[in-house]
């Protein structure tokens, strides 16, 4: 069986005033860094990884140095797990969104899984590319534990094929800045342990 601990990246500025980030290559704030170090410490205390995957984008990478650091590994950039590719979105707030694109957002909230992002990627195509990443993980340490580091779009699209939902669900689970999701994996066979777990950035 394998462990995999599913982590969404620190908080940015565009995570603390909403903006769609996607392909946008962000740091980390104060906030995010200190998140990232409290998730390290975390998962050096409760787990012993045997590799350290993450999304190529600063603010995933800064996330996965900070727990590869606490375990002795080196972190491995796995371009299927980038954030979705937000198109013509990438950068703008909801609010600027529905003023060009009032029908497409409104089904991005509340179809998801129709939703088609001018010159962007589809919710499907981030879940497909993303699927393969943890299918490859699970095939190269089959009896380990690994981390994932992405994002909450890639996070989210993850634990919805893990647990064989559809995508129409995307918005029913929640993904804050630095939670660790424990998934165990037997092959293609998915079980969730915990979603969403945030107790590590508590004072």
């Amino acid at each position: 069986m394998t462990i995999i601990l599913l982590v969404r990246h620190g908080q940015t500025e565009w995570n603390r005033v909403e903006r769609f980030r996607g392909r946008v290559d962000l740091e980390l704030n104060s906030n995010g860094l200190r998140q990232a170090e409290k998730t390290a410490i975390r998962i050096r205390n409760h787990w012993k990884p045997a590799a350290v995957f993450a999304s190529p984008l600063l603010r995933a990478m800064q996330t996965a140095r900070a727990i590869a650091a606490q375990t002795d590994l080196a972190v491995q950039p796995v371009a299927e797990l980038i954030d979705i590719h937000y198109g013509a979105w990438q950068g703008l707030t909801p609010e600027e969104t529905r003023l060009r694109w009032p029908s497409e957002l409104e089904t991005w909230y509340r179809q998801p899984q129709d939703a088609v992002i001018p010159d962007g990627e589809t919710l499907i195509e981030v879940q497909r590319r993303a699927m393969n990443a943890v299918a490859l993980a699970v095939k190269a340490y089959p009896t380990e534990t690994i981390v994932m580091v992405s994002h909450t779009v890639v996070n989210r699209l993850i634990l919805l094929g893990c647990l064989g939902v559809g995508i129409e669900h995307f918005w029913q689970i929640q993904q804050e800045p630095c939670a660790v999701n424990v998934i165990e994996a037997k092959g293609r066979e998915f079980s969730l342990v915990s979603v969403n777990d945030t107790c590590h950035l508590e004072e």
